[in-house]
């Protein structure tokens, strides 16, 4: 089978002959006729695109980390609390997920080793890749759906979640997460599905290209099917409690309630910067993996298009690792509170500028000069 695609910026090519040479040729990636892989140099400037972006991830996650972690010993509301830790987990989870996948991509990047000639061939690193990307691409998604539900609940049912949701719980809920997401990961070690070499050969994932079969098509649609879901279940709930918090603030409740809920938005202000940060790395991934292995597995020829949408939509989910941090950065009641005071303070100010033109400026204006004469 024949593809071929544009050059990518960050994927490297080597040469698959037998003396292993990088070649210096930035021709458009394809493969040869005895199906090798012909991969682009790792120029300068494409290694330090990587380094630079493995460097920002792990800054923003360690940032974000410093900052969950201090208000999570500051903490004395058991509902927030259990929040942060979850949001510490996701933090923690998703720096593991960027420093380890990266490392490896990097090592290929700069390696300059010869991969197999088959394309669709694996071994012991890619396997690990590529299990990798799995695990560590539906913990974030499990944990952002269990995030969601557990602030419904809270907000909800307020005496439900303070009876039955705990540290242990979470807990306990956290390495159910995990334990899923491993056994996702490693159900090709059980024949279904399989990790292969991606186009060009810096990367592993789940096969989609060649020669699948329907163990591929299962795996690849239990995968993004769990995504999904995930992302469905999150937004539901997310609604749900936006909306309950809309209106307890229509109601103008006590001051002591008032200060309550301050918390549940902060809460909610985040979660909802979790999902749409999900919701527009994850997607594409999602849709095109699942798309690429029906349309390989019912036998088209030309999947060039179908493989340039996949490293796309994997680049825009390696990006997730990044973002998640600033959420938490970014989004906090006092950051929230200084833009809406700066925010406040100019609309003040247009206020001000205005009020010299309202009619009672000229009524008080009018009435001053007729005092004089």
């Amino acid at each position: 089978m024949h593809h071929s695609s544009r050059s990518s910026p960050l994927l490297p090519r080597f040469s698959g002959d037998s003396a292993g040479k990088v070649e210096t040729s930035m021709a458009p990636e394809k493969l040869s006729p005895s199906g090798n892989f012909t991969l682009v140099e790792a120029t300068t400037s494409s290694v330090i695109v990587v380094v630079l972006s493995m460097t920002l991830g792990i800054i923003s996650n360690m940032v974000a980390l410093f900052i969950l972690v201090n208000a999570y010993s500051r903490q004395r509301r058991r509902t927030k609390a259990t929040f942060l830790l979850f949001a510490t987990s996701l933090v923690v989870t998703d720096f593991i997920g960027h420093v380890i996948p990266g490392a490896l991509v990097l090592r290929l990047y700069i390696s300059g080793n010869p991969h197999p000639k088959d394309p669709a061939s694996s071994d012991q690193m890619c396997q690990f890749l590529g299990g990798s990307m799995v695990f560590f691409g539906l913990c974030p998604l499990f944990m952002g759906c269990a995030m969601a539900a557990e602030r419904c609940l809270g907000v909800t049912r307020p005496l439900l979640h303070s009876s039955r949701v705990t540290k242990t719980r979470t807990k306990l809920c956290l390495t159910l997460i995990w334990l899923a997401a491993l056994f996702v990961a490693v159900l090709p070690c059980f024949n279904l599905g399989s990790y292969t070499y991606q186009d060009p050969g810096t990367w592993c994932f789940i096969n989609v290209l060649n020669n699948t079969g329907k163990e591929d098509v299962v795996f690849v649609g239990l995968f993004s099917g769990l995504g999904f879901a995930s992302l469905a279940v999150a937004l539901v709930c997310n609604t749900i409690s936006g909306v309950t918090l809309a209106r307890a603030r229509l109601r103008r409740q006590s001051c002591s309630h008032h200060s309550a809920k301050s918390h549940d938005i902060e809460m909610m202000v985040q979660l909802v910067g979790i999902m749409f940060t999900s919701c527009i790395c994850w997607s594409p991934l999602l849709i095109f993996g699942l798309m690429t292995v029906i349309h390989s597995y019912k036998g088209a020829t030309d999947l060039s298009d179908d493989r340039t949408l996949l490293v796309m939509g994997v680049r825009l989910a390696t990006w997730n690792q990044v973002l998640d941090p600033w959420v938490y950065i970014l989004l906090r009641r006092t950051v929230l509170r200084k833009i809406y005071l700066i925010a406040k303070c100019q609309a003040g100010l247009r206020t001000n500028k205005l009020g010299r033109w309202e009619p009672t400026s000229f009524a008080s204006s009018e009435k001053k000069a007729v005092n004089q004469v």
